[in-house]
């Protein structure tokens, strides 16, 4: 509302000299400690009688987040003529977190699911994990296998939404042939890349 950038932001308010450690923000939480175990002390605190608001809102924005970067592909292809319910979306990083192939409680898994729910046709490319395994909470996903990063794969694409920003993805192939970019990482800014279209989730 306020077009705010909360990258420049973040990075603006890391220049002080000492007391700062800069977050930032993402496409939701994932991983085995932090979307769960903030909530063992919610529940304890309300036993002693004790509110914990913050931690309670926290967990509710962190659990809406993948939908809200849903809502923005939605809308950016919109924008560029292109309805989600016919559109197909790569995502790009499954694990939780860059350079490792965990993906438990991944917002990748939520992002697809809710992109499919929209009738898009969503696959995934992720150097991590070749194929997705059999999950409690996503077992539509099992069995899906990472597609190929070339040129034209990515120019077939009518956008990409970047998810986990790994080291090794060809940010500059992607930024070169892609059609709408969806970055919830901030990665191809950071790493001077440009694009046709990108948009900050």
């Amino acid at each position: 509302a306020m077009n705010v950038d909360v990258w420049e932001v973040v990075d603006a308010a890391a220049t002080k000299p000492f007391g700062y450690m800069p977050f930032y923000p993402g496409p939701g939480l994932g991983g085995h400690c932090i979307p769960i175990d903030p909530f063992y002390l919610t529940s304890k605190a309300r036993e002693c009688g004790v509110e914990t608001r913050f931690i309670e809102l926290a967990g509710l924005v962190n659990t809406r987040m993948p939908r809200l970067v849903v809502d923005k592909l939605a809308s950016a292809l919109a924008d560029g003529g292109v309805d989600i319910g016919a559109a197909r979306v790569l995502v790009c990083g499954l694990s939780y977190k860059k350079n490792i192939n965990d993906i438990r409680e991944s917002p990748s898994l939520v992002i697809m699911e809710l992109v499919e729910e929209r009738g898009a046709r969503c696959d995934y490319h992720d150097p991590f994990n070749a194929e997705i395994p059999n999950t409690r909470e996503h077992p539509g996903l099992a069995g899906r296998r990472s597609v190929a990063l070339t040129a034209e794969a990515i120019a077939g694409y009518d956008a990409v939404l970047l998810i986990t920003d790994h080291d090794d993805l060809p940010y500059a192939r992607i930024g070169e042939n892609a059609r709408l970019i969806i970055d919830t990482r901030n990665a191809f800014a950071r790493r001077g890349v440009a694009a046709r279209r990108l948009v900050k989730a």
